[in-house]
């Protein structure tokens, strides 16, 4: 796939760590979602990685929407230095609106909600209700626990092969980024 202009990624990640280990993989993918002349779709916080992501994303002349439900908007927790900040009742609505305006799914070291977004896409991708790409980024080995036990899913006949295949995963980010949606 060629290099696309106007295409949109959105990116799970975390949003309550300092690690700066982790703060600074959000910001090296912002960085270059902008360079590839992307956008960056994300949870629509201005905290942890999804602020160093989305700062990052805008430092380097991304477009950035951000998609926040009321209730974490009320919080102050809200990227309003967002171009676009659709602010929505529910999580599940916030997930339906990342998944529509996308092209590709990026996911990051986080916690339970992104995993659970993670898996949501990745299912999809898997029953074919939609045909974008499912990424994971994993520089330092952060969900290797996790891949090993659904390898092991697989070996026992409840992941089919073909789910297995619907997940990119990738330890550079050119390649993560490659996968999301063409080549630099």
């Amino acid at each position: 796939m060629a290099t696309q202009a106007g295409w949109r990624v959105c990116v799970y990640c975390a949003s309550s760590t300092s690690d700066p280990e982790l703060l600074a993989i959000a910001s090296e993918v912002g960085a270059g979602i902008a360079r590839r002349g992307w956008s960056l779709v994300s949870g629509g916080g201005n905290v942890s990685m999804m602020g160093a992501l989305a700062e990052a994303a805008r430092d380097g002349g991304a477009r950035t929407v951000g998609v926040i439900p009321e209730g974490l908007r009320v919080l102050e927790v809200a990227d309003t230095a967002a171009d676009d900040l659709v602010v929505v009742t529910t999580m599940r609505e916030r997930k339906r609106e990342m998944e529509e305006r996308s092209d590709a799914f990026l996911t990051l070291p986080g916690g339970i909600g992104t995993m659970e977004e993670m898996f949501e896409v990745w299912t999809a991708a898997s029953l074919g209700f939609h045909h974008k790409p499912v990424v994971l980024y994993d520089p330092i080995g952060f969900y290797r626990p996790l891949l090993d036990w659904i390898r092991g899913l697989a070996d026992s006949g409840l992941v089919k092969s073909h789910a297995l295949e619907c997940l990119v995963v990738c330890d550079t980010l050119d390649a993560a980024l490659d996968a999301c949606g063409g080549r630099r």
